[in-house]
Protein backbone atom coordinates (compact mmCIF):
# COMPACT_ATOMS: atom_id res chain seq x y z
CA UNK A 1 0.00 0.00 0.00
CA UNK A 2 2.88 2.50 0.94
CA UNK A 3 3.76 2.47 -3.01
CA UNK A 4 0.61 2.64 -4.13
CA UNK A 5 1.01 6.58 -4.45
CA UNK A 6 3.17 6.19 -6.94
CA UNK A 7 0.45 4.92 -9.45
CA UNK A 8 -1.61 7.99 -8.95
CA UNK A 9 -2.21 9.53 -12.69
CA UNK A 10 -2.10 13.40 -13.38
CA UNK A 11 -2.11 15.49 -17.21
CA UNK A 12 0.70 17.30 -17.72
CA UNK A 13 1.90 19.55 -20.77
CA UNK A 14 5.35 19.50 -19.98
CA UNK A 15 8.81 19.24 -17.85
CA UNK A 16 11.61 21.77 -18.02
CA UNK A 17 14.86 20.43 -16.49
CA UNK A 18 17.99 22.78 -15.27
CA UNK A 19 15.63 26.19 -14.26
CA UNK A 20 17.33 28.65 -12.00
CA UNK A 21 13.87 29.87 -11.50
CA UNK A 22 10.46 29.06 -9.25
CA UNK A 23 12.34 28.07 -5.98
CA UNK A 24 16.10 27.94 -5.04
CA UNK A 25 18.89 26.18 -7.09
CA UNK A 26 18.91 23.81 -10.20
CA UNK A 27 15.24 22.88 -10.74
CA UNK A 28 12.86 20.61 -12.73
CA UNK A 29 9.54 22.11 -13.24
CA UNK A 30 6.62 19.98 -13.80
CA UNK A 31 3.81 21.87 -15.50
CA UNK A 32 -0.01 20.65 -15.09
CA UNK A 33 -2.61 21.03 -17.37
CA UNK A 34 -5.81 23.00 -16.37
CA UNK A 35 -6.48 26.40 -14.80
CA UNK A 36 -9.40 28.11 -13.25
CA UNK A 37 -7.95 31.82 -14.41
CA UNK A 38 -7.71 33.05 -17.62
CA UNK A 39 -5.42 36.05 -17.56
CA UNK A 40 -5.26 37.99 -20.35
CA UNK A 41 -1.18 38.02 -20.16
CA UNK A 42 -0.87 34.05 -19.96
CA UNK A 43 2.22 32.89 -21.40
CA UNK A 44 1.26 29.44 -21.33
CA UNK A 45 -2.02 29.65 -22.81
CA UNK A 46 -1.92 25.81 -23.40
CA UNK A 47 -2.29 25.13 -19.64
CA UNK A 48 -5.77 26.59 -19.33
CA UNK A 49 -8.02 23.74 -20.20
CA UNK A 50 -7.63 20.25 -18.76
CA UNK A 51 -8.11 18.57 -22.33
CA UNK A 52 -5.22 17.47 -24.37
CA UNK A 53 -5.29 20.06 -27.39
CA UNK A 54 -3.43 20.38 -30.38
CA UNK A 55 -1.48 23.37 -30.89
CA UNK A 56 0.64 24.24 -34.06
CA UNK A 57 4.11 24.58 -33.25
CA UNK A 58 6.65 25.67 -35.55
CA UNK A 59 4.03 25.13 -38.70
CA UNK A 60 3.12 22.05 -37.27
CA UNK A 61 0.82 19.87 -35.18
CA UNK A 62 1.40 19.03 -31.84
CA UNK A 63 -0.21 17.32 -28.95
CA UNK A 64 -0.73 19.41 -25.32
CA UNK A 65 -1.72 17.57 -22.48
CA UNK A 66 -0.57 13.51 -21.82
CA UNK A 67 -1.36 11.51 -18.63
CA UNK A 68 1.53 10.07 -16.75
CA UNK A 69 2.40 8.46 -13.16
CA UNK A 70 3.73 9.96 -10.52
CA UNK A 71 6.12 6.99 -10.97
CA UNK A 72 7.20 8.05 -14.40
CA UNK A 73 7.38 12.02 -13.74
CA UNK A 74 9.65 10.76 -10.73
CA UNK A 75 11.83 9.14 -13.41
CA UNK A 76 12.57 12.15 -15.07
CA UNK A 77 12.99 14.79 -12.50
CA UNK A 78 15.56 12.24 -10.40
CA UNK A 79 17.55 11.89 -13.58
CA UNK A 80 19.10 15.38 -11.91
CA UNK A 81 19.61 14.54 -8.77
CA UNK A 82 23.34 14.98 -8.57
CA UNK A 83 22.03 18.69 -9.57
CA UNK A 84 19.72 19.46 -6.82
CA UNK A 85 22.14 18.05 -4.07
CA UNK A 86 24.72 20.44 -5.33
CA UNK A 87 22.89 23.20 -5.56
CA UNK A 88 19.69 23.04 -3.08
CA UNK A 89 17.33 22.83 -5.82
CA UNK A 90 14.39 20.24 -6.34
CA UNK A 91 11.06 19.61 -8.06
CA UNK A 92 8.57 22.45 -8.79
CA UNK A 93 4.66 21.72 -10.01
CA UNK A 94 3.31 24.85 -11.97
CA UNK A 95 0.87 25.42 -14.81
CA UNK A 96 -1.91 25.79 -15.29
CA UNK A 97 -2.76 25.28 -11.74
CA UNK A 98 -1.79 22.33 -9.85
CA UNK A 99 -4.08 22.99 -7.77
CA UNK A 100 -6.79 21.72 -9.39
CA UNK A 101 -5.07 17.74 -9.33
CA UNK A 102 -4.66 17.67 -5.61
CA UNK A 103 -4.35 14.04 -5.34
CA UNK A 104 -1.43 13.68 -8.20
CA UNK A 105 0.07 16.84 -6.92
CA UNK A 106 0.62 15.64 -3.38
CA UNK A 107 1.66 12.26 -4.49
CA UNK A 108 4.54 13.93 -6.59
CA UNK A 109 5.74 16.36 -3.77
CA UNK A 110 5.78 13.20 -1.53
CA UNK A 111 7.84 11.21 -3.82
CA UNK A 112 10.16 14.23 -4.03
CA UNK A 113 10.45 14.57 -0.02
CA UNK A 114 10.85 10.85 0.50
CA UNK A 115 13.86 10.83 -1.82
CA UNK A 116 15.03 14.20 -0.09
CA UNK A 117 14.72 16.72 -2.77
CA UNK A 118 13.39 20.42 -1.85
CA UNK A 119 9.42 20.71 -3.11
CA UNK A 120 7.74 23.64 -4.49
CA UNK A 121 5.02 24.63 -5.89
CA UNK A 122 3.76 28.24 -7.91
CA UNK A 123 0.34 28.36 -7.51
CA UNK A 124 -2.99 30.94 -7.53
CA UNK A 125 -4.50 29.30 -4.20
CA UNK A 126 -8.13 29.32 -6.01
CA UNK A 127 -9.58 26.21 -4.80
CA UNK A 128 -11.05 25.24 -1.49
CA UNK A 129 -8.34 24.90 1.61
CA UNK A 130 -8.94 21.21 2.25
CA UNK A 131 -7.35 20.65 -1.54
CA UNK A 132 -4.40 22.76 -0.84
CA UNK A 133 -4.02 20.61 3.04
CA UNK A 134 -3.32 18.37 0.69
CA UNK A 135 0.10 18.99 -0.17
CA UNK A 136 1.49 21.05 2.88
CA UNK A 137 2.84 18.14 4.17
CA UNK A 138 5.42 17.61 1.52
CA UNK A 139 5.82 21.38 0.61
CA UNK A 140 9.09 22.89 1.42
CA UNK A 141 8.24 26.58 -0.53
CA UNK A 142 4.84 27.75 -1.74
CA UNK A 143 5.01 30.44 -4.49
CA UNK A 144 1.76 32.13 -4.45
CA UNK A 145 0.60 34.75 -6.84
CA UNK A 146 -1.23 37.79 -5.94
CA UNK A 147 -2.06 39.85 -8.76
CA UNK A 148 -4.39 42.62 -7.57
CA UNK A 149 -6.39 43.44 -4.81
CA UNK A 150 -9.75 45.05 -6.39
CA UNK A 151 -12.10 42.14 -7.02
CA UNK A 152 -13.09 43.84 -9.80
CA UNK A 153 -10.26 44.57 -11.44
CA UNK A 154 -8.73 41.36 -10.59
CA UNK A 155 -12.27 39.15 -12.66
CA UNK A 156 -12.02 41.95 -16.02
CA UNK A 157 -8.06 40.40 -16.21
CA UNK A 158 -8.27 37.34 -14.97
CA UNK A 159 -12.16 36.32 -15.22
CA UNK A 160 -12.20 35.15 -11.56
CA UNK A 161 -12.90 37.44 -8.32
CA UNK A 162 -9.97 37.44 -5.66
CA UNK A 163 -11.90 37.10 -2.34
CA UNK A 164 -11.15 33.31 -1.93
CA UNK A 165 -7.01 33.94 -2.98
CA UNK A 166 -7.06 36.40 -0.32
CA UNK A 167 -8.78 34.45 2.49
CA UNK A 168 -6.30 31.29 1.28
CA UNK A 169 -3.60 33.38 1.42
CA UNK A 170 -3.66 34.31 5.39
CA UNK A 171 -4.42 30.75 6.39
CA UNK A 172 -1.08 29.21 3.97
CA UNK A 173 0.32 31.96 6.39
CA UNK A 174 -1.26 31.40 9.30
CA UNK A 175 -0.45 27.20 8.82
CA UNK A 176 3.13 28.14 9.10
CA UNK A 177 4.09 27.61 5.57
CA UNK A 178 7.12 29.22 3.94
CA UNK A 179 5.06 31.80 1.55
CA UNK A 180 6.99 34.13 -0.62
CA UNK A 181 4.41 36.40 -2.60
CA UNK A 182 4.37 37.17 -6.14
CA UNK A 183 3.31 39.23 -8.79
CA UNK A 184 3.25 39.68 -11.95
CA UNK A 185 3.37 43.39 -12.61
CA UNK A 186 1.57 43.98 -15.67
CA UNK A 187 0.76 47.53 -17.87
CA UNK A 188 -2.85 48.83 -17.50
CA UNK A 189 -3.79 46.35 -15.20
CA UNK A 190 -1.29 46.74 -11.96
CA UNK A 191 1.81 48.67 -12.82
CA UNK A 192 0.95 51.87 -10.61
CA UNK A 193 2.90 52.57 -7.29
CA UNK A 194 -0.60 52.84 -5.44
CA UNK A 195 -1.34 49.81 -6.25
CA UNK A 196 1.66 47.58 -5.73
CA UNK A 197 1.98 49.37 -2.69
CA UNK A 198 -1.65 47.81 -1.80
CA UNK A 199 -0.70 44.48 -2.24
CA UNK A 200 2.73 44.58 -0.42
CA UNK A 201 1.27 46.09 2.43
CA UNK A 202 -1.61 42.51 2.58
CA UNK A 203 1.86 40.68 1.90
CA UNK A 204 3.54 42.17 4.78
CA UNK A 205 0.44 41.52 7.36
CA UNK A 206 0.34 37.57 6.23
CA UNK A 207 2.53 35.94 8.99
CA UNK A 208 6.07 34.99 8.55
CA UNK A 209 6.01 36.55 5.03
CA UNK A 210 8.60 38.59 4.50
CA UNK A 211 9.67 38.45 0.71
CA UNK A 212 7.99 39.71 -2.38
CA UNK A 213 8.68 39.03 -6.52
CA UNK A 214 7.52 41.38 -8.77
CA UNK A 215 7.46 39.20 -12.40
CA UNK A 216 7.56 42.47 -15.27
CA UNK A 217 4.98 41.18 -17.76
CA UNK A 218 6.85 40.24 -20.84
CA UNK A 219 5.27 39.17 -24.56
CA UNK A 220 7.17 35.87 -24.27
CA UNK A 221 4.48 32.74 -25.45
CA UNK A 222 2.10 35.52 -27.08
CA UNK A 223 2.89 33.47 -30.53
CA UNK A 224 1.08 29.97 -28.62
CA UNK A 225 -2.10 32.15 -28.93
CA UNK A 226 -1.73 31.65 -32.97
CA UNK A 227 -1.14 28.26 -32.47
CA UNK A 228 -4.23 27.44 -30.39
CA UNK A 229 -6.47 29.68 -33.15
CA UNK A 230 -6.83 32.06 -30.36
CA UNK A 231 -6.87 36.04 -29.82
CA UNK A 232 -3.97 37.43 -27.56
CA UNK A 233 -5.51 40.72 -26.43
CA UNK A 234 -2.63 42.52 -24.65
CA UNK A 235 -0.50 42.42 -27.90
CA UNK A 236 -0.29 46.15 -28.39
CA UNK A 237 0.59 46.51 -24.32
CA UNK A 238 4.63 46.99 -23.91
CA UNK A 239 6.23 45.12 -21.41
CA UNK A 240 7.37 47.80 -18.31
CA UNK A 241 10.92 49.32 -18.30
CA UNK A 242 13.85 48.23 -16.11
CA UNK A 243 13.55 51.82 -14.42
CA UNK A 244 9.62 51.76 -13.63
CA UNK A 245 10.17 48.09 -12.24
CA UNK A 246 12.58 50.01 -9.86
CA UNK A 247 10.20 52.78 -8.73
CA UNK A 248 7.86 49.61 -7.97
CA UNK A 249 10.07 47.50 -6.31
CA UNK A 250 11.53 50.89 -4.30
CA UNK A 251 7.56 51.54 -3.52
CA UNK A 252 7.25 48.11 -2.42
CA UNK A 253 9.96 48.18 -0.14
CA UNK A 254 8.63 50.63 2.49
CA UNK A 255 6.46 48.07 3.74
CA UNK A 256 9.67 46.74 5.06
CA UNK A 257 9.70 43.67 3.11
CA UNK A 258 12.79 42.21 1.05
CA UNK A 259 12.01 42.70 -2.32
CA UNK A 260 12.85 41.73 -6.01
CA UNK A 261 12.66 41.75 -9.31
CA UNK A 262 12.08 38.33 -11.06
CA UNK A 263 11.26 34.77 -9.44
Amino acid sequence: MQQDYLKIKGRIFDIQRYSIHDGPGIRTIVFLKGCALRCKWCCNPESQSFEAETMKVKGQDKLIGRDVTVEEVLEEVMRDAHYYSRSGGGLTLSGGECLLQPEFSAALLRAAKDRGLHTAIESTAIVEFEEIEKLLPYLDLFLMDIKHLDTEKHKEFTTQPNKHILENAMRIAMSDQHLIIRVPVVPTFNDTAKEIRAIAEYAKVLPGVEELHLLPYHRLGSDKYEGLDRNYELKNIEPPTNERMQILKEEAEKTGLRVQIGG
